[in-house]
């Protein structure tokens, strides 16, 4: 009788999960309409608010990126990338341009519209691109303003109306239907780029899209010449060399020839955006078909038993167990870990050597400028201060610290030295043939470096990057770039 009874037991639960299914309570609160299920919420709702009760497991993970801690080479507390141990060279390579006031590292997702509002490269003359991807008003607002969008003034239109709008910082809506919680792209660009590039995105597969998403936002980009429109620069290809050829011809084609023009050179620069999206495709995970979402949204149990893909978007050296792991099952984590950190303070080395380096060359070419070097001479110099200073910031700029694509990034930097050395050999040749003194040149550089390493305010040391030994010089070739 005892096992008739166990039998009927079995059965019974069997019927109960039959009737009441199997889904985890991120589920229970959404109704079924045509066969799909709904959340019933409103298909432009961008409150991240209004996902928590729905959500609760995801949404409470998506708070833990309100956690900051600093780590060796990156971390989530908001701090200045000129401190000491990070990259006190900045305020001059980026002399005359808004990242010499304020640059800071990266920190969780949900302090974007905060830092976006505080930080003072945002001003009068902003523009709506800048806010692109810091909201989740953003699709909604493009939708109502069209490419008007993307030139609007950013503190009399963008902030007032986003406001409005009741707009969160980067959340659920910009990367899930409100509806149906499908994986969506929001950010036009994204597959405006791909599609130039020649790439079908009629119907991306579901692992395509664990990246795309995030791709949406962490690429490399710039401001349209004609509209200030967010535009990758793609259709050559995803590698370095490839952009800065784009940059060369097509972006120049179109009227954008730079970003701003260096203080220290003259030269017309490039600045480098976090570009994690091109960096890791073009990398051994990449290449294998990992998904972003596969190491920094690797699957977590919460309250014991359930399964869900963690909105906790951090490192996976701090989630290894589930990230690493599910890979990588069969070696030492701990070893796995060494050998990630040997990588990253490979490339840390090279990428310091590089940026050291470009910052001498910026001197080099001011010193010919003020020498009476022949135009086209400083004019080839200055082209190689410009492609070895972008073949270190697109590597410097990535999150990765080296590890998306290791072997591509070191080669980056392997250019950048090359480039940059070039304008030093060039100068150096032009400066002796007017009698300057390379050793008083070299030294005069070093106090200089030292002066804006020296200063305490942030805001003060690019102002010590120049002097009466080095004085600000305005462009040598006019500018055409609208931007």
């Amino acid at each position: 009788m005892a096992r008739f009874k166990f039998a009927g037991f079995l059965l019974l639960l069997v019927l109960i999960l039959i009737v009441t299914g199997c889904s985890n309570d991120s589920s229970k609160k959404t109704s079924t309409a045509a066969g799909s299920k709904t959340t019933g919420l409103s298909a432009d709702e961008i409150r991240n608010e209004a996902f928590k009760d729905l959500f609760p497991l995801q949404y409470n993970s998506y708070k833990k990126n309100e956690k900051m801690e600093d780590t060796k080479y990156g971390g989530s507390v908001k701090r200045s990338k000129y401190d000491p141990d990070k990259e006190p060279l900045l305020p001059i390579l980026f002399n005359g341009y808004g990242f010499a006031t304020e640059y800071n590292e990266d920190r969780g997702h949900v302090y974007a519209l905060k830092d976006i509002r505080a930080v003072k490269r945002i001003t009068d003359k902003s523009v709506g691109s800048c806010y692109t991807c810091k909201s989740t008003a953003v699709p909604k607002m493009i939708k109502e303003m069209g490419d008007s969008y993307w030139g609007a003034n950013f503190n009399k239109d963008i902030w007032p109306k986003g406001e409005k709008m009741g707009h969160s910082p980067i959340g659920c809506s910009d990367c899930h239907d409100p509806k149906t919680m499908d994986l969506r792209v929001t950010r036009p660009s994204f597959y405006k780029a791909l599609k130039a590039k020649g790439v079908d995105v009629s119907n991306p597969t579901k692992n395509e899209m664990r990246s795309y998403v995030c791709g949406q936002c962490h690429v490399e980009y710039y401001f349209a010449a004609s509209n200030s429109e967010v535009t990758f620069p793609w259709k050559k290809g995803f590698k370095p060399e490839e952009m800065y050829e784009y940059y060369n011809t097509i972006a120049k084609e179109k009227g954008f020839e730079k970003d701003w023009v260096s203080n220290i050179s003259g030269a017309p620069m490039l600045k480098a955006q976090h570009p994690d999206f091109e960096t890791h495709l073009s990398g051994p995970h990449g290449k294998a078909g990992v998904s972003c979402a596969d190491c920094h949204m690797s699957y977590e149990r919460v309250d014991g038993k359930r399964k869900i893909s963690s909105h906790w978007w951090t490192s996976p050296l701090k989630t290894m167990q589930t990230s690493c792991g599910q890979c990588h099952g069969d070696r030492d984590l701990d070893k796995l870990k060494d050998r990630v950190m040997e990588i990253e303070d490979t490339h840390m080395k090279a990428l310091h050597e590089a940026e050291n380096i470009s910052t001498s060359a910026h001197y080099y070419v001011n010193k010919m400028i003020t020498s009476g070097v022949a135009r086209d001479k400083i004019k080839q110099a200055q082209e190689y201060v410009r492609k070895g200073q972008w073949f270190w910031d697109i590597i410097a700029a990535e999150n990765s610290a080296g590890f998306h694509n290791p072997q591509g990034s070191m080669d980056s930097l392997r250019v950048s030295i090359e480039e940059s050395n070039k304008a030093i050999r060039l100068a150096t040749e032009e400066l002796v043939k007017k009698g300057v003194s390379i050793a008083e040149l070299d030294k005069e550089i070093e106090k200089v470096k030292k002066a804006v390493a020296d200063e305490k305010v942030n805001e003060k040391k690019k102002d010590h990057a120049v002097n009466s030994y080095f004085p600000a010089q305005a462009p040598v070739v006019p500018a055409t770039s609208k931007k």
